[in-house]
């Protein structure tokens, strides 16, 4: 069973994200209100956790534009990105309180012509806080 481990048949830990495609023109803007909101933007192209980042970009790319048969196309060249909740929004084993979702769904929303997204959540593998950075 992918994602699961045999010992103890727990879920191996993983991140719930969003995924969406940014308009590269306000990537950085962008990445700095949801960090006012303790929410992480990490370009997939550059996230530590992709052995091939930009072979995974192009992927989830892709997949997105197919997805939607040429109502996205706009963003045939957006940056794709996963976004992820920092500590303030994680209460132990507790799932992500709906406040969470609402201020991610919000802030993007608001930047409506230059975000598209899937209105949910997928897992990835931890994303390294970064204070958990090693140089």
């Amino acid at each position: 069973m992918a994602g699961v481990s045999v010992l103890g048949m727990r879920r191996v830990r993983h991140e719930n994200v969003a995924t969406a495609l940014v308009c590269p023109r306000i990537l950085g803007d962008l990445e700095l209100e949801l960090m006012s909101q303790d929410l992480r933007l990490w370009p997939v192209r550059t996230a530590p956790i992709c052995t091939d980042g930009p072979r995974m970009a192009f992927q989830v790319r892709r997949r997105l534009l197919d997805k939607h048969r040429g109502a996205w196309d706009l963003a045939a060249d957006w940056t794709p990105v996963w976004i992820g909740f920092g500590s303030s929004w994680h209460h132990g084993d507790e799932p992500l309180p709906w406040s969470a979702h609402k201020a991610l769904w919000a802030t993007l929303d608001s930047h409506a012509a230059d975000v598209r997204y899937l209105r949910r959540l997928g897992g990835v593998p931890r994303l390294p806080l970064p204070e958990e950075r090693h140089p």
